[in-house]
């Protein structure tokens, strides 16, 4: 399988600065993305985003490792790399966020890529791959209904 790129937008009724605080700050991501999350704002942060495991009620832990931070435009790390390596092109897998303004609203834009690099066989490429692309439909879906559901108390920080 070829590196395809997995990606999603969807047009959030809200401002990008606002949009960004819920993308970019661990206690927001908690509410529409993961269960806990850990993250050093910068290029070359690590963090930890924590999943509960639905068929064991476990959490699993995935590293990320941050690349880009333009706020309120872009962020982007890299995650499903080998536990204590440093994430890199060859080694992981680069989430991308992309936000723009619409109007009032906010463009933002999911761009997930670099399965092709991590030399796994083209069913586990598959597999991810269409795995990640309905949860990212998901997770987007989520991050819209809370932002929506909390915009006047996130505008007013």
């Amino acid at each position: 399988m070829l590196d395809q790129p997995i990606r999603r937008d969807i047009l959030i009724h809200a401002p990008p600065t606002v949009v960004w605080r819920v993308l970019t700050t661990p206690d927001y991501l908690a509410r529409w993305f993961c269960d806990a999350a850990t993250i050093d704002l910068q290029p070359g942060g690590r963090g930890t985003i924590t999943f509960r495991e639905r068929a064991t009620h476990r959490p699993t832990s995935v590293p990320i490792q941050v690349e880009t931070v333009e706020p309120p435009h872009r962020f982007a790390f890299r995650w499903s790399h080998p536990a204590g390596a440093i994430a890199h092109a060859s080694n992981s897998v680069l989430v991308e966020f992309t936000l723009s303004a619409e109007g009032e609203a906010t463009r933002l834009r999911v761009l997930e890529s670099g399965l092709g690099a991590l030399g796994w066989s083209a069913s586990a490429q598959q597999t991810y791959a269409d795995e990640h692309r309905q949860g990212w439909q998901t997770h987007l879906a989520n991050l819209d209904a809370y932002v929506t559901a909390h915009s006047q108390t996130l505008a007013a920080h």
